[in-house]
């Protein structure tokens, strides 16, 4: 509902045409109000200074306009087109007006670039209008906020000013001076954008940034160049050891030898790793105290920036050696045989090799619940889905125990579990094999490949199980296995909120208990009813709990009520008090006056 002031129409009330067409082209609206019945009003006098208009009529025809999501990909691929006349700018402008060859020789291609690049510097101002932004959490698809917000913009004004067609000074000038197109270089904030982005994006960060840093470096490095070659023409090529050579010597005339030349100057200067000829004039040496300082600056910075690069790259690696060096500290202190020893060793090596070293929940704790669970089911879910007694469970149980998967390695020759000991988990294989041997640990009864589980029913703990809660067979690892552990507790853990699927699972491992004639069904039975009576009993606990609960309320609320109760008759006390002992007064001077 848009507000807009009274004083806008006459006294009288105005037709509803008149209404609407002002109200669109008053600018100073007063707000947006909810109203439960806007669709059936018009206008409406509120208090004689406000109408309200609904904004469904002041709107009524505008077309939804298309906006470009700055998150998504079709953003990113316009800033890759808007990056290459940046770049195309910032390197071919100082070059062409440097080295006249250069502009001279192919003098209508770089027209053609040129304007191509100006097309798209155009073209790039109408995308701004058309890229939304984040509002309340919601994208923002109206022209005039959009536009309006590109206009409030710092960046807009540099986007004017870079296309402002100071080409028209070639009329006077001619077309030996591309440095008047020095304007374009204004829009390198596209630049600077699409390189953010593409860090964003892309899976290996630390090379693009070191391979971004080595950009920007040959970047300097081609300005000084440049400007080296010039001030060398300005003072006179040849007329000393520092500037350029004499260009009337067949070797140094060439255009490739003049850019090469000035180049390696450059970098030798910047990077103060090489010596260069000394200057002669006060112009030269101005120039190159201005390139040293210029060249620690950035050069210390850009050094700084890649050292730091490469140690978080190897940050990693290093936290993974300092845990391999504490380990080996303990078992040389505790004198560990030097088979267990390269066991242990083998199994970091294969850790490290597989890039299987990384903590999964460090990785994802900084993560919103909600993704952190999409990852997980989108990494887990199917490997879970293959067991059992968990493919008809409901989905929302599915995904509390995928996020309480964990990941374990085995090394060749490691048992998983042994017979007889206490089932505690369940495992799923994700990639290896394991065998169920015999005793002797040698004896292969079956070999377990990806996909397999085991130890689901032991995790149950089903009433009239023959092996209890104990495992029936010993399973060993053949070579490096990756697996997946459920514990019992997460489990039981999870289904505290879903009782049905809790009771679906242990039929389903009853089911497979009785196929393998490892079910006592007298047993089961017998534990179903002394678990019926526990239930009762819990439940029976459960209500006196509440009735505890509801009388310790009321017995709270019949306090509470007494004191009021107390506070307002001693209110009525302070008032009806004092005009009861004035009347007791009056009465005492009657009965004197009667005496007399």
């Amino acid at each position: 509902i848009l507000v807009v002031r009274r004083e806008m129409f006459p006294p009288t009330e105005p037709p509803q045409k008149q209404l609407i067409q002002a109200a669109r082209e008053h600018k100073a609206a007063r707000e947006i109000i909810p109203v439960s019945s806007w669709a059936t009003i018009l206008y409406e006098w509120l208090k004689g200074e406000w109408i309200i208009v609904p904004s469904a009529y002041l709107f009524r025809g505008k077309k939804e306009i298309f906006v470009i999501d700055p998150s998504g990909n079709l953003y990113y691929h316009w800033l890759f087109c808007i990056t290459l006349p940046v770049m195309y700018n910032w390197t071919m402008i100082i070059a062409r007006a440097c080295f006249d060859e250069l502009n001279h020789n192919n003098l209508e291609m770089w027209l053609i670039l040129d304007y191509s690049a100006d097309f798209i510097y155009i073209a790039d101002m109408f995308v701004r209008t058309r890229t939304g932004y984040l509002e309340q959490g919601l994208l923002v698809k109206e022209k005039s906020k959009l536009k309006k917000r590109y206009k409030e913009m710092s960046q807009f004004k540099l986007d004017l000013l870079s296309i402002v067609p100071t080409d028209l000074l070639y009329f006077k000038f001619g077309l030996n001076y591309p440095e008047i197109r020095i304007n374009r270089l204004l829009r390198i904030s596209r630049m600077f954008e699409f390189f953010q982005q593409t860090e964003t994006r892309t899976s290996y960060p630390n090379i693009f940034r070191i391979s971004n840093l080595v950009m920007y470096i040959i970047i300097i490095i081609h300005w000084n160049a440049c400007t080296y070659f010039s001030l060398s023409k300005a003072i006179g090529f040849g007329t000393d050891s520092w500037v350029y050579p004499n260009i009337s010597h067949p070797e140094f005339g060439r255009l490739a030898r003049k850019y090469v030349y000035s180049l390696y100057w450059s970098t030798l200067t910047l990077t103060t790793i090489g010596e260069t000829p000394p200057p002669v004039h006060d112009t030269e040496y101005w120039f190159v105290v201005v390139d040293f300082l210029v060249g620690v600056l950035i050069f210390a910075t850009i050094v700084g920036n890649i050292g730091s690069m490469i140690s978080n790259m190897n940050a990693a690696r290093e936290e993974f050696q300092a845990k391999i060096d504490a380990i080996k500290q303990y078992m040389q202190f505790r004198n560990v045989s030097k088979d267990l020893e390269k066991r242990v060793i083998k199994w970091f090596d294969y850790l490290w090799t597989n890039k299987k070293a990384v903590n999964e929940r460090e990785v994802l704790k900084f993560l919103p619940d909600k993704l952190r669970a999409e990852i997980a089911i989108n990494v887990h879910l199917e490997t879970l889905k293959k067991v059992q007694i968990f493919s008809d469970c409901e989905a929302g149980l599915l995904v509390e125990l995928v996020l309480k998967l964990q990941p374990q390695v085995y090394s060749p020759g490691d048992y998983i579990c042994r017979k007889g000991d206490i089932g505690r988990e369940m495992y799923i294989i994700k990639e290896g094999k394991l065998a169920v041997v015999a005793d002797d640990g040698v004896t292969q009864f079956v070999v377990l490949s990806d996909g397999s589980y085991f130890g689901e029913i032991s995790i149950l703990n089903i009433k009239g199980s023959k092996a209890g809660n104990r495992r029936t067979a010993n399973i060993r690892s053949l070579g490096y296995s990756d697996l997946f552990c459920l514990h019992k507790d997460d489990l039981m853990e999870a289904l505290i909120e879903y009782p049905e699927a809790k009771t679906l699972l242990e039929e389903k491992g009853k089911q497979i208990l009785m196929k393998d004639g490892l079910l006592d069904l007298e047993q089961a039975s017998m534990k179903r009813d002394t678990e019926n009576l526990e239930q009762k009993v819990s439940q029976i606990e459960g209500m006196l709990d509440n009735l505890q609960t509801r009388f310790a309320k009321l017995l709270a609320e019949y306090s509470a009520a007494q004191q009021k109760l107390k506070i307002r008759l001693r209110q009525v006390e302070t008032i009806v008090k004092p005009s009861l002992e004035y009347d007791f007064s009056d009465l005492e001077e009657l009965q004197s006056t009667s005496g007399h």
